[in-house]
Parts: C-alpha cells; structure tokens; sequence
C-alpha cells in the first residue's frame, strides 16, 4: 500500500469529529482506496455504498424528503445486509451521483445514528454547493495525485533523508553530490511516472515504463468519456479545449489562448469548458497577476491564463514517447520546461496554494508569484542551462518588490544576494500554513478572439 499524507487526516476526523467527512478531488487519484484502508487499518466498523454500482441506493433518501428518519436508517441498515451498531461508519463513494447529498448529509449528522465519510469526483462540477455546505456538518477533504515527497517515499527513500533535506533547504545549505544526482534521477522519474496511484504502483510492481504509459492513456480516455457522460450538450467543446493543453504549455509564454480553437465559436461559448475542466480537477488554473503584490488576489486577471494538467504524468504521456525517452536521458528540450512548470504547478498546488504568474512586455515574465509569510515570493522554474538568467525576477528584486526569490531548477542549493537557488525537488518543502485557498472560476468576459 502506498501511504498517502492525507490518511493522517482521516485519522484525525476518526478520532475527533463530529461531522461527516467528505473527501473530493480529480478521478483516479485514489480517494475510495486510501479511505477503505485506513478504516481498515483503524480497525472501524463501516459498510460501504457506491452510488454508481447501486444506482437504487438513490431511492433510500426519499424517505429523508418525507421526513421519515427510522425508515431511512432502516433501509440502509436492509441494504447493508447486516446488523449496524451505533459506531459503524457509512461510506457513501461516487456521491457525484446523488446531488442532493450537501443537504441530506446535514440531517444525517443531526440524528446521530451513525457516522459518515463520503467520496466523489466532478463534485465541483455536480454539486455547485459543495463548499456551502452547513458548517459543523460536513468538513472537506481535498486529495491530488501523490506530490514529490509520497513518491519519493514509495520508492523507498528514507524520512530521515527528507528530514536532512528540509534541514538544508532551510539553511541553504548544499546537498551531497550524490545524493543530489540520485534524487535529480529519481525526480525525472516523477516527470514520467506523475502521481497517479495506480501508475506509481506499476511502477513500483513491474518497473515497465510502457505499462505506466498504457495507465495514463486509459486515464485521459477516462476523463473524456466523463466529458460525454457528465456534459453532453458541450463534450465537444471539452475535449477540444482539454487536448491543446500540452501545445498551449509548449508555446513560448504557456498562456492559454483561443486562436487554435474553432475560430467560428464566440469565445464566451468557451468560458463554461474551461470552468468544467477547473471545476472536475483534471486542469489547473494559474492566473496573470498585474501587480506583485499582497494580496495578489486583488489584481488577478481572470482572463489571462495558464492551464496546467492535474498530474505531470499524464502531460507527458500526451507528448508522446520521444518525450519520455528525452527525460529518461535527462535531455533539454523545449518540451522539458513545460513539464518543469507543470510539475511546480501541481506541486503548489496541493499544499493549497492559488496560482498565479506574472507577465509583462517591459519587464518579462516570472513564472509564479505565491503569498508566503505576508510577502509575495516569486519562483522561476529552469529546465536548462541558464539558470541563472532571468531578467524579470533579477528587475524586481534589484527594485526592493520582492524580500526574495527562489530560482528551482536541476541545479544544487546555492545563493547570490537575495536570490536562493534551489533543486527542483525541493519545491516540496515550500509550504506556509498561513495562506487559505479559494475555488476560482474564469472569467472570460473581456476576452476576444483575435
């Protein structure tokens, strides 16, 4: 089993609270797996109810709509074909399907009889209320592809390694030579293996790269039959804006634009797609941010983008195998700074942070501004040689804007004035408890085709 950091929140919920727990995120980043064997582990009690293998489950809550709680609690108890006790946790899975389940759930917590963890995906997209839920009734769980550091302990690097790690990166301190070139190895790894559980276990089961290739190509299709399933009227739309994803981020400035879409469409019949892709998980959102500022939320242009796919894996399976073979040799090419960034994005964003960049004619781009500490920290990502080229981040720094700035690239620690240089995979130790995300959606109203 890999072990995954949120079943240390799961454990925390079991022995603290009170209300449900709902754990949401893309499909295939392994939410139904990593609960049924913590419960498992913990030794609970539970029963478990799909809604999509038991599509008659749906009829249960009638009885909630018309008031009759001990039928209810009756029939789950039939469906469950056993006896229950006042201890045993209901697993609700694939709660996509049940759309009323934000408002139900609040009259489940609320009668006591049994405690409830639910799991779903495109809840962003099926359940539009989800993050109104009733506070005190229902706390929420994000889960993402497993970051750097859950890899890098599945292949069985030791924690008192990453400990030393986090030590150096913090001091500022080199890494050893050796263990600097075996993580960069193990990293490129990461490039092509992405976080995708069922791809690092076939990794970690067979070693074949073919066969994780194979397990990302059947996830993309996945996500496109939830296109069809889940939006028909505009499936079209979504596949086509989902699949220039990777030639978008292979362009020189990465940022989204509708000149390769059909030019015939109004560009507003595309800001639901978008909204969609964001919404189930599979595209991540970063922002063009007008000023270096906090809080950059206050100058963020919803219009202008960059859209990275959830996991890195994937990315760089839809370049194809010439792609793949190039990380495997650790070679440069323009298609390698893609897959840097995306990886950052991913990263950033699974320990909370919204994403922004920053981008002008005069002064250049930086490639994402994060809060951090009350400041705004900005971060260029390297995938080649010049690491130590970049005009944009050296202006504002040289301008006092910025305390400092982080420069992620293959390259070990080191520093030149207020600007820290640091291995790529130390991006997972970049964190700040302080800052709070927010579901962002796009607005696309000022944009025009051209």
């Amino acid at each position: 089993m890999i072990n995954r950091k949120i079943q240390a929140d799961i454990e925390n919920w079991l022995n603290k609270g009170k209300e449900a727990l709902l754990v949401t995120g893309a499909r295939q980043v392994g939410k139904s797996f990593i609960i049924r064997e913590t419960l498992k582990r913990n030794g609970v009690d539970f029963v478990e109810f799909n809604f999509i293998e038991r599509p008659e489950l749906l009829d249960l809550f009638k009885a909630i709509s018309s008031g009759d709680a001990e039928k209810f609690l009756a029939e789950i108890q039939v469906a469950a074909f056993r006896k229950l006790s006042e201890n045993t946790v209901i697993f609700f899975d694939e709660v996509q399907e049940c759309k009323d389940i934000v408002t139900i759930i609040k009259f489940l917590v609320e009668k006591g009889k049994f405690r409830y963890i639910l799991s779903g995906s495109l809840l962003g997209v099926e359940l539009v209320d989800l993050r109104s839920a009733p506070v005190g009734y229902m706390r929420v769980l994000d889960m993402y592809p497993l970051d750097l550091e859950e890899f890098f302990l599945a292949l069985g690097l030791g924690e008192d390694i990453i400990l030393d790690l986090k030590g150096r990166y913090e001091k500022v301190e080199p890494v050893d030579d050796f263990i600097h070139s075996s993580l960069m190895d193990a990293f490129y790894k990461y490039l092509i293996i992405g976080g995708m559980p069922a791809a690092v276990q076939e990794y970690l089961d067979s070693g074949d790269y073919v066969e994780v290739d194979s397990i990302h190509k059947n996830i993309v299709e996945l996500y496109k039959k939830d296109f069809t399933k889940y939006e028909k009227k505009d499936k079209l739309k979504l596949i086509a804006t989902y699949n220039l994803i990777p030639s978008e981020l292979n362009a020189k400035n990465k940022r989204y634009t509708f000149n390769k879409l059909n030019p015939n469409f109004r560009y507003e019949r595309y800001e639901d797609s978008f909204n969609w892709l964001i919404d189930a998980g599979v595209a991540l959102p970063t922002y063009n941010s007008t000023e270096v500022k906090v809080p950059l939320e206050t100058s963020k242009s919803s219009n202008l983008f960059k859209l990275f796919l959830s996991d890195v894996g994937l990315l760089s399976s839809l370049y194809g195998n010439a792609t793949i073979l190039q990380l495997l040799n650790h070679s440069k090419d323009i298609n390698q700074g893609a897959i840097f960034e995306n990886f950052v994005a991913q990263e950033l964003k699974s320990h909370g942070y919204p994403l922004y960049y920053y981008n002008n004619k005069k002064h250049g781009e930086i490639d994402f501004l994060i809060e951090s500490g009350g400041d705004v920290l900005p971060l260029e990502v390297k995938s080649g040689k010049d690491y130590g080229r970049h005009p944009a981040l050296s202006y504002f720094l040289s301008s006092s804007l910025f305390k400092k700035g982080y420069v992620l690239s293959s390259n070990n620690v080191s520093s030149k004035g207020n600007i820290l240089y640091f291995p790529i995979y130390m991006t997972m130790f970049i964190r700040d408890e302080l800052h709070i995300e927010k579901k962002e959606r796009l607005d696309l109203s000022s944009l025009k085709l051209s």
